[in-house]
Order: C-alpha cells, then structure tokens, then sequence
C-alpha cells in the first residue's frame, strides 16, 4: 500500500497566506511590506462600503475605508485576491435569510462588476456565521469562508466554509509559531500557516514593526509556497480529482493543475491533463 501526501506546487511542503478586511487604506502599505517580503494574501471588501470620492477623514480616525479607485488600484496585481465581506458587512446569522442572500450576492457581483474577475472567497463580517449561513453561501457559489479563531497549528483545512487562520498579527504567539514554521520539518501533511487581521489595527496601535517582522523572518524561504487564499484552495481540490488504479501504480490528474505528492519519500509530479505510472 502507497503512503501518499499532498505537496503544494514545486513539491514544496509548506505553504503560507494572509487575509485582511474592510478595504481600509492601510491596506496599501500593507501589500508594500508584503511585496517586499514576497508573499500574497486575500483582502475581503463590502462592495456596498467604498468611501465616496473626494471623502476626507477627521483627523485621528483610524478606520478609512478606500474609494472604489483606490481600491482598484490598491489590489491591482496577481499576487491579490479580492474577496467579499457582505455588502454592507452585517451579522449574516441576524437578519432575515433573503436579506443574507442578497448581501452575498450583491457584495460578489459588485466585486466581479469592479475588478472583471470571478470573485468566490470570502470572510465572515464579524467572524460570525450559522449552518444556514453556511448554506447560503455555498448556494451562492462561494468556495471558502474565513472565520475568526484562531487554531494555532499548521494544519490543512477540513471545512472551507468554516475556515479557521492560524493566528491573528497580535496573537501573544506570533512569532514563535513563525519560528516553529519555519525551521520546522514537514513530516506527514503538509503545513499551512494562516494569518489574519485589519491593517488599520497596526496604525491604532503604532505597531507596524509586528508585521514588517513577521513577514521578514517568513517571508523568501525556498520551501514555503505564498499564495492567495483561493490559489491554495484550488490546488487542494484539484489535488483531490486525482484517480488511481486499484494497485496504486497508475495515476490519472483529469485537471488543468500540475498536483506535487510525496509518494513513498519521493517527491512526484503529476502533470495536468495526462496519465502516469509509479514505480
């Protein structure tokens, strides 16, 4: 019987992606430390939230939503997933279900409407969410929810739609699960570290040196694979697709995805679209 393990493209065995909301604009300096360390993330906007054009802040407030063009040039690039929020970011599990629907939908079409792309992430307004929340969305067409807790552990995701980060940036445990990320040796699964948070919190706080870091210490490892929220998830379905033979010794990948596994100790490529035999 073959031992088989999913390696994340490359063959890499971890992966790394962070994901921030409300469409502020601390995002921009955000996404510069992230370009200069080299990740990627996701940030979640209400469509039904940008700032009018022209919409000046008194000073001192913190939380400053970005107009639609601010956004749209904030988060231009391949190394950003734009994902939803809620139009107006309410409590989907409180109101009626038709209004929850709507503010999915209306929020997912906004976004695809704005920046000419399919839209299917998404984090809960307030991290909060019920099963029947849970249904709207996968009715609605979206692919992964993230929450707010906090599981403080490397492990792959079991539920999409219930999906759980690593830690929040002020997490008392930050740096040392970055630590054991990265000079960590990968074993069995492989590991994904999850981060999340506001960047409006890093300017409330005057702790911007928290993520410049973090991202510092995690950031261009050759073994670590950063990527979107919505890139991990569909290489871990396509890797699902997979189809082998009774024995294990030919092994099929019907999708467009190359998929990287650890068969037996030896990293293995399975290319899209053909068919292979294992040694």
């Amino acid at each position: 019987m073959r031992n088989m393990r999913l390696r994340f493209p490359g063959g890499k065995a971890k992966a790394f992606t962070m994901s921030y909301d409300d469409g502020v604009q601390q995002d921009v300096r955000l996404i510069e430390i992230m370009r200069k360390n080299g990740v990627k993330g996701t940030f979640n906007i209400g469509a039904g939230l940008f700032a009018e054009e022209g919409t000046v802040y008194p000073e001192g407030q913190v939380h400053r939503r970005m107009t639609l063009n601010e956004c749209l040039k904030a988060y231009e690039g391949d190394d950003i997933e734009v994902a939803i929020h809620g139009y107006t970011h309410p409590f989907l599990e409180s109101i009626p279900t038709a209004t929850a629907v709507m503010e999915i939908i209306e929020d997912r079409k906004g976004l695809e409407d704005a920046f000419h792309t399919i839209i299917r992430g998404m984090a809960y307004p307030f991290g909060t969410y019920s099963d029947e929340v849970v249904d709207i969305l996968r009715l609605s067409g979206v692919a992964y929810s993230r929450t707010v807790e906090s599981r403080l552990n490397f492990n792959m995701p079991k539920d999409w739609l219930r999906l759980g980060a690593t830690c929040h940036h002020r997490d008392p445990q930050l740096m040392a699960l970055c630590e054991q990320f990265v000079s960590g040796t990968v074993t069995r699964d492989p590991w994904l570290f999850y981060l999340w948070g506001h960047a409006y919190e890093f300017e409330g706080a005057d702790n911007w040196y928290v993520i410049e870091e973090f991202l510092k210490a995690i950031g261009h490892k050759d073994d670590i694979w950063y990527a979107t929220n919505i890139e991990i998830y569909d290489y871990v379905k396509a890797s699902e697709k997979l189809i082998f033979s009774v024995d294990g010794t030919i092994a099929q990948n019907p999708t467009s995805t190359d998929v990287w596994m650890d068969v037996d100790g030896k990293i293995v490529l399975f290319p899209a679209g053909s068919a292979i035999r294992l040694s």
